[in-house]
């Protein structure tokens, strides 16, 4: 069975960075295809980005995040990162690292077949 654990959440000002880990066990990490998604409170769940299976050599991103945010993986520790930079106030959610087995870069909660538990992220202006 496939465990995601998130970490990395926390209170930040507008304009700075965080970095959020995603560690991977259970299955073969470098199978899967990672996502980000996040929800704020009253909202839908929603796409943040992407990143392919083996090297990770592509990435799609939602475009409220593209040019702020970058995905990168180590498959050698498991983990999938989520690079957070020049930080809104709107980015304030709850952020889930999910996994999928299809091979594609899907951009929906039902193409993800396991998912971690989240973590907060607070932006203040």
């Amino acid at each position: 069975q496939v465990q995601l654990v998130e970490s990395g959440g926390g209170l930040v000002q507008a304009g700075n960075s965080l970095r959020l880990s995603c560690v991977f066990s259970g299955r073969t990490f470098s199978t899967y295809v990672m996502g980000w998604f996040r929800q704020a409170p009253g909202k839908e769940r929603e796409f943040v980005g992407a990143i392919t299976w083996g090297a990770g050599s592509s990435t799609y991103y939602a475009d409220s995040v593209k040019d702020r945010f970058a995905i990168s993986r180590d498959n050698a520790k498991n983990t999938v990162f989520l690079q957070m930079n020049t930080l809104k106030p709107e980015d304030t959610a709850v952020y889930y690292c999910a996994a999928s087995s299809r091979r594609v870069l899907g951009d929906t909660p039902a193409e993800y077949d396991y998912w971690g538990q989240g973590t907060q992220v607070t932006v203040s202006s």
